[in-house]
């Protein structure tokens, strides 16, 4: 055994045995090996005492844009088109692939630092992040939403495409799977139906998830009626696009027939409470998809419209909008918001061997500090973990069976190298 956590309170996401008090959890390699109340006659190359401490499924982000870390602060307090059009968008011309690269190091450092081990990530020069997860050890599935304004879509001319092929022949399933490639959309109002078709080809084509923003904004959602006479929801299926696994991130004005029609086609819709506040967007209607039963995971979009990669806020936010939003304490439960960011964030990405601790899962694992003030007392642990648990409380993560980040240390990323570069090289061209 390489390494033995010891007389930890371990959450397991696992409906069997939730949590376990005391508990010891082994790994060997990069899968959990052991598991139990009781200690392991076997001894471990390393033991973590972590009497006090909590361990559980490192959390997994299900929409994000880590490149743009780099424009944290940088147009805060508008409304989305605003945002996107007038700031976002002529500040994003200006990056190159070395500032991709700088601000995707910058955000899985924060990541790391905050628990989460496994992200569903939609930019462009995204063959730059996968070189970049691949160096730092994390996990995750990797897109380029595809944009394009013209009328019959050539895929020879769109970017996103060259992108799309570099990374399925150099990463797709690299390392076992630790990076995944999707295909992607980048939404119903910046394509039209050539493009839908010719993505669901593809991902048809190669068994791969589909991931896009749907029905972020009221506008977007009215105006997709207005052309078609359909919501985005209806026309994106009727052109295939959920023919294969969908993530769909935002749904915040998806109405409940479409609710209906993601079910029935088994997407996955990723909540993203903090962005979609922040600009002043609204409020999905999670208590209404749960009741559903549709999946329902948690991202944090871009740092650019959040402002952190911490998901601990999304896990508090999400339990409180659904409870003020419908005037009902148990419309969304800590157990239920703790699944939208560990389980449930993994069927998304189409990984089952992550997002529960239990034997023969690999091992994406984080311990917390509940010896703190914040956690003092701590009567129901599964409740403490949605309500005051915070990124900062974070000592150790692990992926794949790596310590990637411990008591302020990363083993993978040189972070005095980062913020260096970030402040020579990133912020003078965007300035």
């Amino acid at each position: 055994m390489d390494i033995l956590f010891k007389n930890a309170t371990i959450v397991t996401v696992d409906d069997d045995n939730f949590v376990i008090e005391n508990g010891f959890l082994g790994v060997d390699g990069n899968e959990i090996t052991y598991l139990s109340n009781k200690e392991p006659k076997i001894l471990a190359k390393r033991e973590i005492d972590a009497k006090g401490k909590v361990l559980m499924p490192g959390l997994i982000n299900s929409h994000t844009h880590i490149p743009m870390s780099v424009l944290r602060g940088f147009a805060d307090d508008y409304d989305l088109q605003d945002w996107l059009y007038n700031h976002i968008f002529k500040a994003e011309a200006k990056l190159d692939e070395k500032c991709v690269e700088i601000g995707a190091k910058l955000s899985i450092a924060e990541m790391l630092m905050t628990g989460t081990t496994s992200i569903t990530d939609m930019y462009f020069k995204e063959p730059t992040v996968c070189k970049v997860l691949a160096e730092t050890l994390m996990r995750g599935n990797v897109c380029n939403g595809s944009l394009w304004f013209g009328e019959e879509y050539d895929p020879e001319k769109d970017n996103s495409f060259k992108e799309f092929n570099e990374m399925i022949e150099n990463y797709h399933n690299f390392d076992d799977g630790r990076i995944k490639i999707d295909a992607a959309l980048h939404a119903e109002y910046t394509s039209n139906p050539s493009v839908w078709k010719f993505w669901s080809s593809i991902a048809k084509e190669k068994g791969l998830n589909m991931h896009l923003h749907l029905s972020e904004t009221k506008s977007e959602h009215e105006n997709c009626k207005e052309k078609y006479g359909k919501t985005p929801t209806e026309i994106l299926s009727e052109n295939g696009v959920f023919d294969v696994p969908t993530n769909l991130a935002h749904c915040v004005f998806i109405e409940p027939s479409d609710m209906d029609l993601i079910k029935a086609k088994n997407g996955s819709v990723v909540h993203n409470p903090v962005s979609n506040l922040k600009l002043a967007s609204g409020i999905a209607n999670v208590s209404l998809m749960l009741e559903k039963g549709l999946n329902v995971c948690l991202g944090t979009d871009g740092v650019a419209s959040n402002n952190t990669h911490d998901l601990f806020e999304e896990i508090k936010l999400s339990a409180l909008l659904a409870k003020g939003s419908t005037n009902n304490a148990k419309a969304l439960p800590a157990k239920t918001a703790i699944k939208m960011v560990t389980i449930n964030g993994a069927k998304a990405q189409g990984r089952d061997d992550i997002g529960v601790l239990k034997i023969g899962n690999k091992a994406d694992i984080i311990m917390l500090d509940f010896e703190n003030l914040a956690h003092t007392p701590t009567h129901d642990v599964v409740s403490s973990l949605c309500y005051n648990t915070s990124g900062r409380d974070v000592l150790l993560t692990m992926v794949n069976g790596k310590i990637l980040y411990e008591n302020g240390e990363f083993t993978t990323i040189d972070i005095k190298k980062v913020k260096e570069e970030l402040e020579s090289y990133v912020l003078p061209r965007i300035k």
